[in-house]
């Protein structure tokens, strides 16, 4: 069944992408508003871009009379009315629900970090707080913000950030900077209401090779 996109309504574009792009990982982002006001917020649209330099995006899409949500408002650049900074906080098992929790829809200015019970700790490069409770954090600065749909609802909204710092709790790496799943215990978003955890894990070799590994 071949399916034209622009023929679904948009909640049903939407059931396909969150159904078929799984497990997504999420980004818990932390802002902060141009008047100094903390704000958090779960995004499951979220990827790495590249390590040189190294840089990341998230995507927020707007809400459904078309304005920005406020992690937009806060992370987009200054000459577009933001602050031009956000942390990603990655985020593990112990603290999902409080995590889901900050995706609750509060009042511009209201801070999700007082409804969650979680715990701001000060960065170091950038002027937005990160989450105490996560074992990996990177603090960013925005390159640009490309938008798919300006004004629309659900329209999509891609910003890259450069990470400017990176906070790792000596707990989840070695040595040698590589970062231990297990500790980590990230979770993904699956679709509707669904998440999983990352414990089941299958280790195979690159390229060719990983057939043969699979027929042994």
């Amino acid at each position: 069944m071949h399916i034209d996109p622009d023929s679904l309504p948009v909640a049903d574009r939407y059931k396909l992408l969150i159904g078929g792009i799984v497990p997504r990982p999420i980004a818990l982002v932390s802002t902060l508003s141009p008047e100094g006001r903390s704000n958090l917020a779960p995004f499951s649209f979220f990827a790495g871009v590249g390590s040189n330099p190294m840089t990341l995006l998230f995507c927020p899409a707007n809400k459904e009379d078309g304005t920005e949500k406020d992690t937009l408002r806060n992370a987009k650049p200054a000459d577009e009315g933001g602050t031009g900074e956000f942390v990603v906080n990655v985020v593990s098992d112990a603290f999902i629900a409080r995590a889901v929790a900050t995706a609750e829809p509060l009042a511009y200015g209201e801070s999700e970090f007082d409804l969650s019970g979680l715990n701001p700790l000060p960065s170091v490069t950038v002027r937005p707080c990160r989450v105490a409770e996560s074992a990996l954090a990177y603090e960013c600065r925005t390159v640009q913000v490309v938008r798919t749909n300006p004004g629309a609802p659900s329209g999509g909204n891609i910003v890259i950030g450069r990470v400017v710092g990176v906070w790792v709790s000596p707990i989840v790496t070695d040595g040698r900077w590589r970062i231990d799943p297990g500790r980590l215990d990230a979770v993904g978003r699956m679709g509707g209401f669904e998440y999983c955890r990352t414990r089941d894990r299958i280790s195979l070799p690159m390229g060719k090779a990983a057939i043969e590994n699979d027929r042994s």
